[in-house]
């Protein structure tokens, strides 16, 4: 993924266990910063939005 731009979430701790995002065109990539060169989930804008709107509703948490 040459040329675009992660960064990592504020909420970050500094054992380095943590997700990176990107930006793109088509959407939202998301990856483990442990594991730079691992599988990439990539989102479309609208499943992107529906994982936020879940998010913010509690719909993952244990």
């Amino acid at each position: 993924m040459d040329g675009v731009s992660w960064r990592k979430s504020s909420f970050s701790n500094t054992n380095g266990e943590c997700v990176e995002f990107a930006r793109v065109a088509d959407g939202v990539l998301i990856r483990d910063s442990k594991n730079p060169s691992g599988p990439v989930l990539a989102f479309t804008p609208g499943e992107w939005r529906a994982f936020l709107a879940g998010v913010r509703q509690s719909e993952f948490d244990l």
